[in-house]
């Protein structure tokens, strides 16, 4: 068996994380023969709520668990990991201006990339999934220069999850069946969810899904919107935020990252644009991206519908702003990312 890897959950007394930490420690990420030594990064107020999170992580005898830390010390959470889920964000809170949340986000961000610049191991893969998601890489990446900056990523594997099961769904046929549904752009409702390099098996045949569901209207219309507006939709049924979902989707992206994707498959992931699609250059966009070697690559050369380049026109400009709000709170030139 192999030398336990270090990973890092932050936020780890909350919701999310109550489901995360368990499918990592089975195994379900990194793989069922390599152990793993947990930390679990929080905020001192949840320090009594972690202590119970140790405890029945412990009380789960899990054979892959090697170790659990607990702390609310970025220097010992971040110290050689390998893997970092940047979960703990401020959440949004009523009458909090966008703005806000954003200044609130940028602080913690920039000093959790403080930490991993210098605490956590040089090829550490960083999944933020603390909203708003891919401002909060930029920054967090901006703030640790010795790291690659495509080792920074911000999750929208949630959204092609929803995005997939909702065309599984209307074909009638298993989700294992559909694959290549791409979100486009930011995590947050301008986020552009695309059917249309979509395949699906029915009846055995491989097929596209734009012909298998042969409804323009619905692919740019109910679908779009049914995606962009299921966390909503999920806050309003369960008076809380997604957390299982959340936490699937959190392990999806990174067990892809680190162990590939199949040929001919690709995912979505949010990576630093360098332009492709006509996506502002720099901010962190969600593109489909194929990975070998626990290196992503943008997937290139798909033919977009004009309807499709005017989303991906709308998301860019919204991240585009959201990276200058950011460097305006930081105070810092655009000259220095």
């Amino acid at each position: 068996m192999s030398e336990p890897i270090r990973v890092v959950v932050t936020g780890a007394a909350g919701q999310i994380a109550y489901s995360l930490l368990y499918m990592i420690a089975r195994g379900e990420v990194f793989g069922n023969k390599q152990p793993l030594i947990l930390h679990l990064l929080d905020i001192p107020p949840m320090v009594g709520v972690l202590e119970g999170v140790v405890m029945e992580l412990a009380d789960c005898a899990l054979p892959l668990l090697r170790e659990v830390i607990p702390t609310t010390d970025p220097a010992v959470g971040f110290k050689d990991v390998s893997a970092a889920f940047l979960v703990g964000a401020m959440p949004r809170k009523e009458g909090m201006e966008r703005k806000d949340l954003l200044s609130a986000n940028v602080k913690i961000f920039k000093a959790q990339g403080q930490a991993i610049e210098n605490f956590a191991k040089k090829d550490v893969k960083v999944l933020v999934v603390g909203n708003p998601a891919n401002t909060n890489a930029f920054v967090c990446a901006n703030y640790a220069p010795s790291i690659p900056r495509e080792n920074f990523t911000a999750m929208t594997r949630l959204d092609q999850n929803r995005a997939t099961s909702q065309i599984a769904t209307k074909l009638g046929v298993p989700i294992s069946d559909v694959k290549n549904i791409i979100i486009w752009g930011n995590h947050s409702s301008t986020q552009y969810p695309d059917a249309g390099q979509g395949k699906v098996v029915i009846n055995g045949q491989t097929k596209s899904v734009a012909d298998a569901v042969n409804d323009t209207s619905f692919l740019q219309g109910a679908f779009v919107e049914t995606v962009q507006k299921r966390g909503a939709a999920v806050i309003a049924a369960r008076k809380m935020s997604s957390a299982m979902s959340a936490a699937k989707a959190a392990c999806d992206h990174m067990h892809d990252w680190w162990n590939g994707t199949a040929p001919g498959t690709f995912v979505s992931m949010g990576v630093c644009s360098d332009g492709s699609y006509n996506s502002p250059k720099g901010v962190i966009f969600s593109f489909p991206v194929v990975i070998v070697n626990k290196k992503w690559e943008i997937v290139q050369g798909l033919d977009l519908s004009d309807f499709a380049k005017s989303k991906l026109t709308l998301t860019g400009k919204e991240l585009q702003e959201e990276k200058d709000e950011a460097l305006s709170v930081l105070d810092v030139g655009s000259s220095n990312l």
